[in-house]
């Protein structure tokens, strides 16, 4: 996984690497103003965007261990 955010636009973008590799994008839907889902051609997703990530208090982001 490999994530970015563009600060000037409040955008998070999360990538979905298979096996260390990125797949390319081949059909994106949007879930509602603010998510957008990438998938590859296999159906798998590859790419998470999340539009005013900080303004819907997405961000800053919180990372737990698995028990």
């Amino acid at each position: 996984m490999k994530s970015i955010y563009f600060e000037n636009d409040d955008i998070l973008q999360i990538r979905l690497l298979r096996d260390g590799k990125d797949k390319p994008i081949v059909r994106e839907v949007s879930q509602g103003w603010h998510t957008h889902i990438g998938y590859a051609e296999d159906g798998t997703i590859v790419e998470i965007v999340l539009l005013d990530a900080k303004k819907e208090g997405l961000l800053p982001l919180e990372f737990r261990k698995a028990a």
